[in-house]
């Protein structure tokens, strides 16, 4: 298999998304990519349970892509190891009545994962400044001070999106949670392939609406606001990594040597050590336990 650098695919500078390959050739069969992700995810497995005995960091995973990127999937074969109690997988979608009664971000940060433990989110924070921005009349249901019209969204009201995203990013951050973030870079030739196989499929029906077809028509104006998002929030503590996805077996392992690699990097994860007074009466337990009445 290809040797490849995370470094190759985090986003420390400015990008042009059109200049960035949707494809990468890893050199190596599906058996031997899926062999290569079966080892790492094993391998994450085992350090989250270390992760989750050391109960001082937490991991977010932010997933971004558009329609047919292969967000389920990947979550599905990524984290099919963890123990269940140690990931926890929100899908945000159309905010409800209760989460318009509070700031965009809101639904988030209860979602945020505890101590110990993995959080997925399958789209994020970012259709905040996605899919509100291609669709800003989305905007007003949101019920905000001074924003009375779609005229009333300037390009000084998502700066200041921006900014409040990287604050809460720096703050999570300081406090102990882990952030990747994944943009799951799709060619449009192979989103149009995809959509076609849902049809096709009748087993695969259910996946399609007519609104896919609707998002499309907007697909330079998403690749716009995802580019300017992915340059203004990666950020040290936060980095963006940009996943080439029109195969999905190969994004499948770079997002998983991506997040055990830079795991491996954090050297205070470790498991706790026994006090000191129990270390010395192990043998007294365990003549105890040894002469329990069966």
């Amino acid at each position: 298999m290809k040797n490849i650098s995370v470094e190759d695919f985090k986003i420390s500078d400015p990008i042009s998304l059109k200049d960035v390959s949707t494809s990468l050739d890893l050199e190596a069969s599906e058996k031997k990519k899926e062999k290569e992700l079966n080892k790492l995810r094993e391998n994450l497995s085992e350090h989250q349970d270390i992760m989750y005995a050391h109960n001082k960091y937490s991991v977010l995973i932010c997933l971004q892509g558009m329609d047919t990127a292969g967000k389920d999937s990947l979550i599905r074969e990524v984290f099919k190891e963890f123990n269940p109690r140690g990931v926890v997988v929100h899908s945000f979608k159309t905010p409800s009545t209760l989460e318009l009664q509070h700031d965009y971000l809101w639904r988030h940060v209860v979602a945020l994962p505890q101590r110990g433990k993995y959080g997925v989110f399958n789209r994020t924070h970012y259709e905040n400044v996605l899919v509100t921005r291609v669709h800003p009349g989305y905007i007003l249901g949101e019920n905000i001070p001074g924003i009375n019209s779609v005229d009333d969204i300037t390009v000084d009201f998502w700066e200041k999106r921006f900014e409040q995203i990287n604050n809460f990013e720096k703050q999570i951050s300081d406090n102990g949670t882990i952030i990747f973030k994944f943009f799951l870079h799709l060619g449009k030739e192979e989103q149009r392939q995809r959509l076609l196989r849902r049809l096709n499929k009748a087993k695969h029906n259910w996946k399609f609406s007519p609104g896919d077809l609707k998002e499309r028509d907007r697909w330079d104006d998403y690749q716009k606001c995802y580019e300017e998002a992915i340059n203004k929030t990666s950020k040290p503590h936060a980095p963006w990594y940009i996943i080439p996805s029109d195969n999905k077996e190969t994004a499948r392992v770079l997002v998983a040597k991506i997040i055990y690699e830079q795991m491996k990097k954090m050297k205070d994860i470790q498991e706790p050590e026994l006090d000191e007074a129990i270390k010395e009466n192990i043998e007294m337990y365990k003549d105890i336990l040894s002469k329990e009445v069966k």
